[in-house]
């Protein structure tokens, strides 16, 4: 017996409406396209993007401007020594050039098993895992990056540190090796940054970039501009059920 087009079409939006309501983490694009067009692969700043480690910086620090002072020299020492140097010498070596209190650096270390989730970290990640590989890459030793991977509760594909890497982001070298470990192309990826230094390296090798600037950083003078800048990670899963893997969409280095 055939059936009546209207009757194919009541069903057939009726299945979509009851798709969407089971799961209200799935969009409408989704709904249309089951297999939406996420890229292979999402690779995340660990310590800006996904945890809160400038909290406790700032609590070691004593303040929030001694933190971000602590901080920054940090950043310096880390984006100008080239090849890898142990992470936590460039700790105490910015602590010391900043006038930090002599026991800072221990109290960071003893700290870091607690860093902060940012609201809305996990919840991404496990709305990505049955679509996407996921990584870590981090400026920090293999230790610490193990440690602070495992706050995100999560099976990652791969966790790269700058020890193993051998260089410091924005190095390109650590992006790279990522891609490698995944075998995934970097058209085929997204990068999620907590810093807009990230964005020189990932214009680089070419990764479309997400900025998750919850603490309201200035773009780095001469940096590349991240196809999205957010306070947020509200809406890094639009953002990427919209992906597509194309060779052609470049950041705009302006």
């Amino acid at each position: 017996r055939s059936v009546s087009p209207v009757f194919k079409t009541c069903c057939t939006s009726y299945l979509n409406l009851r798709y969407f309501y089971t799961d209200p983490m799935k969009s409408y694009s989704q709904i249309q396209n089951p297999q939406s067009s996420y890229p292979k692969a999402v690779l995340f700043d660990l310590l800006t993007a996904l945890l809160d480690s400038w909290t406790v910086w700032n609590s070691a620090a004593g303040s929030e401007a001694a933190g971000r002072a602590w901080r920054a020299e940090y950043l310096r020492l880390t984006y100008g020594c080239g090849a890898y140097q142990p992470y936590e010498k460039l700790v105490r070596d910015a602590a010391r050039v900043t006038g930090m209190r002599a026991d800072a650096s221990d109290r960071l270390g003893a700290a870091w098993a607690t860093l902060p989730v940012w609201s809305g970290a996990i919840e991404l990640l496990q709305a990505l895992a049955p679509h996407c590989k996921l990584a870590v890459v981090t400026n920090c030793s293999r230790v610490l990056g193990m440690q602070a991977a495992e706050r995100l509760g999560i099976e990652w594909d791969v966790v790269m540190t700058s020890e193993e890497a051998g260089f410091y982001k924005p190095d390109e070298r650590p992006y790279l090796m990522t891609l490698q470990q995944l075998g995934v192309q970097a058209s085929d990826a997204a990068f999620v940054s907590g810093s807009g230094y990230d964005v020189f390296g990932t214009a680089k090798v070419g990764l479309r970039t997400y900025w998750h600037n919850r603490v309201g950083l200035t773009r780095p003078e001469g940096a590349p501009v991240a196809e999205v800048e957010s306070p947020t990670l509200e809406g890094v899963l639009p953002w990427l059920q919209t992906f597509r893997s194309r060779s052609d969409v470049k950041i705009d280095s302006n």
